[in-house]
């Protein structure tokens, strides 16, 4: 199954023909190591029984960095991916805690009930928007608040034992969402198990351990070998891949570092999905991170005016001096 933004092929418009300066920046993949590690993320495989805070501190001790973020916590009993970013690129995380998120997990019944009965409630009462209370231990206010279930499988059913995965908006209570169900079903339920297998666009297949960090680091400081870490640390322009993006000449970027928000003359290509109010990633012709923003114009305006607001920028993360032209 996929979550929202994995279903959507979105096109690229070219408002301009342009072309970068190849002295200015360079790509994301082509950083040296010691830069990607303090501005980079890492999709950590959380095990069960430290606090994702927790998780995200052993991160910053492992690289001997200052700081480090993680995007969305796991309760101490879940585990799965955790993307925890790295040193200057820390506040990305904002652009992920609002990414839909996909779990698999094991919930128990109290009493044994029929799949076909338990798939009938989920797709009735428990897929779509929904209304959800948070549990009585929540770090936010209790009130009903609203949330969207995009599919919720049942993947193999043992007695009163079940096998799901279940991808959801963020913010959504799994372990309520079970409690829920089991109430619906007047047999009662609770969660047994729960891993993240998603959080935005970072999945399974790029999961780390923190010993596997270790290793990695190990390996590039004692014996000058940084394959494994430069595989395990992603840029940090990876933790925007669900967002739309739009693309800016050179000379805008070092405006936009300085402090301005993106007018239209300044953009060469956009998403053609773009919706005001929509949060974008401004990016290089070489695909670096500048910035992130809220759309003041559709995707439609920006192609059709020379001139006005395209972006206000609100978080810049590219260094001012990388664009300036000497």
């Amino acid at each position: 199954m996929e979550l929202p933004f994995e279903k959507i092929e979105r096109k690229v418009l070219v408002k301009k023909e342009a072309t970068t300066n190849k002295e200015l920046g360079c790509n994301p993949e082509d950083r040296k190591t010691e830069q990607i590690i303090n501005y980079g993320i890492v999709n950590i495989n959380k095990p069960i029984g430290p606090t994702s805070h927790q998780v995200a501190d052993f991160v910053q001790k492992i690289l001997h960095i200052n700081k480090s973020g993680h995007a969305g916590t796991l309760d101490p009993g879940v585990h799965g991916s955790l993307p925890t970013a790295l040193g200057k690129g820390t506040r990305i995380v904002q652009a992920l805690l609002n990414s839909g998120k996909e779990y698999v997990g094991i919930m128990h019944l109290h009493k044994d009930v029929s799949e076909r009965k338990i798939k009938s409630n989920i797709k009735k009462f428990f897929t779509g928007k929904i209304k959800q209370m948070p549990p009585l231990k929540s770090a936010i206010k209790r009130q009903l608040r609203e949330r969207e279930i995009y599919y919720w499988n049942i993947m193999e059913k043992n007695g009163q034992d079940l096998l799901f995965r279940v991808g959801c908006q963020a913010g959504t209570y799994i372990r309520k969402l079970i409690h829920d169900l089991g109430q619906k079903l007047k047999v009662g339920a609770h969660m047994q198990e729960l891993r993240r297998t998603k959080a935005g666009p970072f999945r399974e297949d790029t999961l780390f351990t923190l010993q596997d960090l270790a290793d990695a680091y190990y390996f590039y400081k004692e014996e000058n070998k940084d394959k494994f870490l430069r595989k395990i640390i992603q840029p940090i322009e990876n933790a925007t891949l669900h967002l739309k993006k739009v693309w800016v000449l050179d000379n805008a970027v070092a405006t936009i570092c300085h402090g301005a928000s993106l007018n239209v003359p300044g953009i060469t290509k956009l998403n053609d999905d773009i919706e005001k109010e929509d949060v974008v990633a401004i990016m290089t012709l070489k695909d670096e991170l500048v910035a992130l923003g809220i759309a003041n114009l559709t995707s439609k305006e920006i192609m059709k005016e020379e001139k006005g607001l395209a972006v206000k920028i609100n978080k810049v993360f590219m260094e001012a001096d990388l664009y300036q032209i000497k």
